[in-house]
């Protein structure tokens, strides 16, 4: 009985204590160090490329207990910019976000699985995009960490993603090269 409540107490203890070690962070979007990108297809000749501009969230995350990471991403949906003014109004529209019903996408991690370096990562978590939640998973990679010029302590991921447009709703014939759209997530935090 000692040694199942020792072990208990000791499970405890080192839970606690990586818990304790986890910094929580805020995604720097005001110093523009931070960037959700996404590129289709177009015909399949070339790629569109674009962005949202204003977005915000933040994370949890141990170098050494990395897989007890989490991460909140919201996307303010009316953002989007493909550096067309008439195509990111059809783009807002209801052939595509609908951006008047649906004015914000979430992600919400569930499970984050580093490698053994801890330099890579498979993020799961709900995507929520035109009223459509579904379960997606980003490769990332971890890009650095330490002190910044200011005081501070940053790290900085990027990752990527392919989503199936009809998936969330969205069936506006682009042909058959741009049924999917790539989603890049280049994040810094700043600790809190």
């Amino acid at each position: 009985m000692k040694k199942l409540l020792l072990g208990t107490a000791l499970s405890a203890a080192l839970f606690s204590t990586a818990n304790a070690n986890a910094a929580d962070y805020v995604i720097d979007t005001d110093g523009a160090h931070a960037f959700v990108t996404f590129k289709i297809k177009h015909l399949g000749y070339s790629w569109l490329h674009g962005r949202f501009n204003t977005f915000s969230g933040d994370f949890s995350y141990d170098d050494k207990a990395p897989n007890a990471s989490k991460i909140n991403v919201t996307i303010d949906t009316k953002s989007i910019d493909s550096n067309h003014a008439e195509r990111d109004k059809h783009l807002r529209g209801k052939d595509f976000l609908n951006v008047d019903k649906y004015p914000t996408a979430t992600f919400k991690s569930t499970s984050i699985k580093f490698d053994e370096d801890g330099d890579e990562a498979d993020v799961t978590g709900e995507f929520t995009l035109n009223g459509v939640t579904k379960t997606i998973t980003f490769e990332i990679d971890k890009i650095g960490e330490g002190k910044d010029p200011w005081g501070g302590y940053r790290v900085g991921f990027e990752g990527e993603t392919s989503l199936k447009l009809a998936d969330y709703g969205i069936d506006y014939n682009l042909g058959p090269a741009s049924t999917h759209v790539d989603i890049g997530l280049f994040i810094e935090g700043v600790r809190k």
